[in-house]
């Protein structure tokens, strides 16, 4: 039986703690590491998630937890179809109960990325777009330099903003200077109800494994 297997075995009945996140919130890749595992933190340093994602799947399958050591699953991500760019992606709790989804916008994302969050009722509740599209086709091409390739993580940095069904941005996750992997920072612009900011949380987990892919 496989450690993944184990941990499924021990699911508890428990989510992250939205109400007592102290923001900005930190996403950390870890690295030296064969896969895209990163730590999620608030201000104060807690750790809020360890984020899985698995290898070698046809279909996209996230794993997140408590923390590093892997005992408590707190939810699940799981593609609906093989790898595909218009694929969705579903949240589940630890017992898999159904909580949103997010999803690429159609033709947009193949330049600027577009992603939009829905609830578990399949409603759209939030709008992801990348700011400046120019930025991360710099980065990439920075990362090619010799030598210079090194230091992209201390020139540009691509924001994405979250904005509500009517427009109204709720918050921001930016890329900030890191010499060793790579750390995206998340403001909260506005007040949100509890659950909205447990899809925003879960929706851009996805989309940072998703757009780091792209490069």
């Amino acid at each position: 039986m496989t450690n993944d297997s184990q941990t499924l075995n021990k699911t508890f009945n428990s989510s992250i703690n939205v109400s007592k996140i102290e923001y900005p919130v930190t996403f950390k890749f870890k690295i030296g590491t064969f896969g895209n595992d990163f730590i999620v933190t608030d201000a104060t340093g807690r750790t809020i998630a360890f984020v899985r994602q698995k290898l070698f799947k046809l279909k996209e399958a996230i794993m997140i937890y408590s923390d590093e050591s892997k005992t408590e699953l707190l939810y699940q991500i799981k593609a609906d179809r093989w790898i595909d760019f218009n694929a969705n992606y579903a949240f589940s709790d630890g017992n898999d109960l159904a909580l949103g989804s997010v999803g690429r916008k159609g033709m947009k994302s193949l330049w600027k990325a577009s992603y939009q969050i829905f609830d578990e009722g399949k409603n759209l509740e939030f709008n992801i777009r990348e700011e400046n599209p120019w930025t991360k086709v710099f980065d990439a091409l920075l990362a090619e330099v010799p030598f210079l390739g090194i230091f992209t993580g201390y020139f540009f940095h691509p924001k994405y903003t979250v904005a509500d069904s009517q427009g109204a941005l709720v918050a921001r996750l930016s890329k900030e200077s890191s010499f060793f992997g790579r750390k995206f920072r998340l403001d909260k612009l506005e007040e949100i109800e509890t659950s909205e900011s447990e899809r925003i949380i879960l929706g851009l987990m996805m989309m940072v494994l998703l757009e780091r892919r792209r490069g």
